[in-house]
């Protein structure tokens, strides 16, 4: 008897570890995605630039997010793990140079990064502390080099309008991958630029073909890429 509740006892913690390691990783791959500023500011509710200045007329990161095969994410993995501003002390520069807040009223980015932390970020503690979170997702946009990507082939940010095939096979080209585009509106109505998703796998290490698509707003095939 003894014996059969000591083997009960192992079983349970046996399931206890595996259902901690599944918890653990909660996702199958990340999304990377990029913003372009002149898309997010040419809109009827239009933004405020970060305390720190104008950002630069570059793509900027929205976030690193965790996602699963089926479409769905987890969020809000782990309300006790808030945002330490402290723990990314020595990143602050580059988050402000390449993750802008373009928010009102504006900011100076801690907001920002602390709700892509806890709402995203907490869901990939298998495999990042908050410094490292932050840290991949700035390597990983740096890897990309989009806006050469985008122009090198003749897609510029002044005003002009593209096809979608035009910018994803830009993109592709000059990156070696084609992103998700999601295109949001102008004052007029006009399609524009506006977000694009990348797929990374789920160490977080290398950019990966995307396993299923977002629900993003979609693109016409007339496409401006506006100024910032």
């Amino acid at each position: 008897m003894a014996a059969a509740g000591l083997s009960l006892s192992l079983l349970l913690v046996v399931l206890a570890v595996a259902a901690g390691r599944a918890a653990a990783q909660d996702y199958d791959f990340f999304y990377l995605v990029l913003q372009w500023p002149g898309s997010y500011c040419d809109t009827k509710q239009s933004c405020c630039y970060p305390k720190s200045g104008k950002p630069a007329a570059d793509f900027g990161i929205h976030g690193l997010w965790p996602n699963r095969d089926d479409g769905s994410y987890p969020q809000n993995c782990s309300p006790d793990n808030a945002f330490n501003p402290s723990k990314v002390s020595d990143l602050l520069s580059s988050l402000r140079a390449k993750w802008p807040t373009l928010a009102c009223p504006s900011g100076d980015g801690l907001k920002f990064w602390g709700h892509e932390w806890e709402k995203h970020g907490t869901c990939a503690a298998n495999v990042f502390d908050e410094h490292g979170y932050f840290q991949a997702a700035l390597r990983l946009g740096d890897q990309l080099g989009v806006l050469a990507a985008l122009t090198s082939n003749g897609v510029n940010p002044d005003g002009g309008y593209y096809t979608l095939s035009q910018i994803k096979g830009a993109i592709s080209q000059g990156t070696g991958f084609e992103p998700y585009v999601e295109c949001n509106r102008d004052e007029a109505g006009n399609s524009q630029l506006y977000q694009l998703y990348f797929c990374v796998d789920a160490a977080g290490d290398s950019f990966v073909e995307c396993p299923v698509l977002p629900s993003g707003r979609p693109c016409g095939n007339r496409i401006e890429f506006p100024a910032f």
